[in-house]
């Protein structure tokens, strides 16, 4: 029995389909039977319940279904973490960060590490996380940086940095000489928020919804430089992350304002470190994650 025997399987078991099993193989149709025939004949029961009109698996079938979906995942994983073996005497990490904490919370990290481990080559990608967490799991890089981390049952996460998320405005706007805002007050103001579904947009949502307050985004962008650069021009206020507005805040182009509501404080945006679990890691992996998580 081979790896590309139990893949056409489980195709098949998905797809319920014998053509298009076939077509996502790249093989003939007859190929897909045959292949299920020998493997009903090797363990001499049927697999796939002919007596029904439209397909199904028989508990037979669905038994090996399971078990071929978990030796699949296990013989990726092997693959994976050989690969990374064969390769770790490049002295290579591959990176994955969304870009607020690539090019703001890592950075300080990314000079530390390379003054300590010079001949290591740090490569660094800025991807959105749907992005992160597909690579991560296909084993195209050793470590993500992400905002909110989820969880899954095949990557490990270690806490990044906690960020502050401020009330930010341009120094023309009205707010700009208070010495605090009620988050009430968001509700009448033109709102430039982070795009739907992001991370960072949802944990500003549930921070609002604490307080009760809704309020109507003018404009919705997935890049904070141009919500910095929107802001700038005094079309609408914002919420970001302390860390990415040091540079605007130094130069007088924005301007922070804390909230008076209690508990406003501890508003912040959790970030964390992603691996894929049971990886082979090389010592200068193991130093990149531990100077990560200190």
């Amino acid at each position: 029995m081979h790896i590309d025997s139990l893949q056409i399987f489980c195709d098949l078991a998905e797809l319920k389909s014998f053509s298009r099993a076939a077509e996502k193989n790249m093989i003939s149709q007859s190929a897909v039977s045959q292949q299920l025939a020998q493997l009903e004949k090797s363990f001499n029961t049927p697999l796939i319940d002919r007596h029904k009109k439209s397909f199904g698996l028989t508990p037979a079938g669905e038994l090996f279904y399971n078990t071929s979906k978990d030796m699949l995942s296990r013989y990726e994983n092997f693959q994976s973490s050989l690969n990374y073996l064969k390769n770790s005497a490049k002295s290579k990490i591959s990176i994955a960060a969304i870009y607020s904490i690539g090019m703001y919370s890592l950075q300080s990290y990314v000079k530390k590490f390379i003054a300590i481990h010079p001949e290591v080559h740090l490569d660094i990608e800025y991807l959105d996380d749907a992005e992160i967490y597909n690579r991560l799991l296909l084993g195209k890089i050793d470590v993500g940086l992400v905002a909110v981390p989820r969880t899954n049952p095949d990557i490990q996460v270690f806490d990044f940095v906690s960020e502050p998320l401020v009330f930010v405005c341009s120094p023309q706007h009205s707010f700009a000489k208070k010495s605090s805002v009620d988050v009430y007050m968001l509700q009448y103001q033109p709102f430039i928020a982070f795009g739907r579904n992001l991370p960072t947009r949802n944990c500003i949502d549930q921070f609002l919804l604490r307080y009760n307050v809704a309020v109507k985004p003018v404009m919705e962008f997935d890049n904070v430089e141009i919500i910095k650069r929107v802001v700038e021009i005094n079309a609408g206020v914002s919420i970001m992350p302390e860390t990415t507005i040091k540079n605007e805040l130094t130069n007088g182009t924005l301007k922070t304002i804390p909230f008076y509501n209690p508990e406003s404080s501890r508003f912040k945006r959790q970030t964390g470190i992603i691996i894929r679990k049971n990886r082979a890691m090389n010592d200068n992996l193991k130093a990149f994650i531990e100077l990560l998580r200190k």
